[in-house]
């Protein structure tokens, strides 16, 4: 939010002076008044009206309790006093406020005050009072509609209109891995426009919260990298979340947040219809919740470090009948009281793995020409040990290593097995 807007300018015979301001007083009160401004002038007008080096450069600094952003301009002239004007314009916002969007708007305003003044000295021949006339007028509509509005158009004469929008930031988005699973929080299918971009288009029919990153490019027939800034672009508006891929082999268990579920009934009753499984979402059963507040807690509940889903779902049988478990697992990790226990690989004896990799190899090449079927298979054994040689370091977990190498948990397993020596990690 704005605090204050005021206009400065370099006065020959008082130095840098106020001549507008709103709110009034609010950054050099008038002597008759009580009211205590925002910060003392004075000390900082070196840096609202600067040596003629730092114009035209976005300046901002910051008070024990505002942030004061401006550019000053300069303009050379010898219609001028002293051959130059100097002024600036600028906006006060809170010290904590984030202030990038601000930022453009300051070099806007800016700009086209220094292109007013270089066609009609729109500035430096306005003899209003101080807060009266056009330019006060600038100040408080820009005030009044950036905070109420976050835009503004104000026309200024028959040839110059002021269009200033104020376009919110958000923070960078997470970081998105080819495991990553998007799911859409808004109707994509709503929002796009022919005119959208290409990738883009042919990227949402397959943002299902089924398929990963890496699939989608591969559905959507699309070079990765594009798929993937597609997605960081919807991610930074908010209109995905990012889930785990789903698997019965995987392992769930509550967060600390487990409690806030358990309190809060009209969340169970959210969970209960989402949750529904597709041959139960119609009639009047489903409009009553399929599963109660505490059966949906016991189940929760049930989920634990050390359990797959399957066994979970073997355990639970009856019950889960009337749900979708792929829901049900979704439900609580985008309400944050369900985390992904992740299995991560460990090569317990690289050293010994790597000599066995290398007799591996010269036994292929002593082969004679007869064996040339027994051959390729222990070259094809041999290849796919080294390409999984990188991922067992501990950091990469069994979704990344399934992604990169196009291979299910199972065939992870199996050749894990066949490497030795690899100590499983959930974590």
């Amino acid at each position: 939010m704005i605090r204050a807007i005021f206009f400065s300018t370099f006065d020959v015979n008082e130095g840098p002076k106020v001549l507008h301001q709103v709110p009034a007083d609010s950054i050099a009160p008038s002597s008759s008044s009580s009211q205590t401004p925002l910060f003392h002038f004075p000390s900082v007008s070196s840096y609202i009206i600067p040596r003629p080096e730092f114009c035209s450069r976005l300046i901002t600094f910051c008070t024990p309790t505002h942030r004061v952003l401006s550019q000053p301009v300069c303009l050379q002239s010898s219609s001028y006093p002293r051959n130059a004007y100097t002024f600036s314009i600028a906006l006060v916002l809170d010290a904590s406020t984030p202030f990038a969007s601000y930022a453009t708007v300051t070099l806007k305003l800016a700009s086209l005050l220094q292109t007013l003044e270089e066609q009609s000295r729109f500035l430096s021949r306005d003899a209003s009072a101080p807060n009266t006339g056009k330019i006060y007028a600038l100040c408080e509509i820009l005030l009044e509609d950036l905070n109420n509005y976050c835009e503004s158009m104000i026309p200024i004469d028959d040839s110059n209109t002021l269009n200033i929008k104020l376009f919110p930031t958000y923070p960078p988005p997470p970081t998105l891995y080819p495991y990553h699973v998007p799911l859409s929080t808004v109707r994509l299918d709503t929002l796009t426009d022919p005119n959208w971009d290409l990738t883009m288009l042919r990227v949402l029919p397959y943002i299902d919260g089924v398929n990963s990153v890496k699939q989608i490019s591969l559905l959507a027939d699309a070079d990765y990298k594009l798929v993937r800034k597609a997605i960081e672009h919807l991610l930074y508006y908010g209109c995905l979340l990012l889930l785990d891929i789903f698997s019965f082999s995987a392992i769930y268990a509550p967060t600390a947040e487990f409690a806030s579920f358990v309190e809060d009934t009209e969340m169970q009753e959210e969970c209960a219809r989402y949750i529904a499984s597709p041959s139960d979402r119609t009639g009047q059963s489903y409009q009553h919740g399929l599963v109660s507040g505490l059966q949906l807690v016991e189940l929760y509940l049930a989920l634990k470090q050390g359990q797959t889903l399957k066994s979970f779902y073997i355990e639970h049988a009856e019950t889960m009948d009337r749900i979708d478990v792929r829901r049900f697992v979704t439900f609580g990790v985008i309400k944050g009281f369900l985390y992904r226990v992740h299995k991560y690989a460990i090569a317990t004896n690289p050293t010994s793995r790597r000599k066995r990799d290398h007799k591996s190899k010269n036994r292929q090449k002593a082969l004679p020409l007869a064996d040339v079927g027994a051959q390729n298979d222990d070259l094809d054994a041999y290849t796919y040990i080294v390409d999984l040689e990188r991922f067992l370091d501990g950091t990469h977990c069994f979704d990344e290593i399934c992604t990169e190498l196009m291979i299910s948990e199972h065939e992870l397993m199996g050749r894990l097995k066949v490497v030795g020596d690899v100590q499983i990690i959930c974590r």
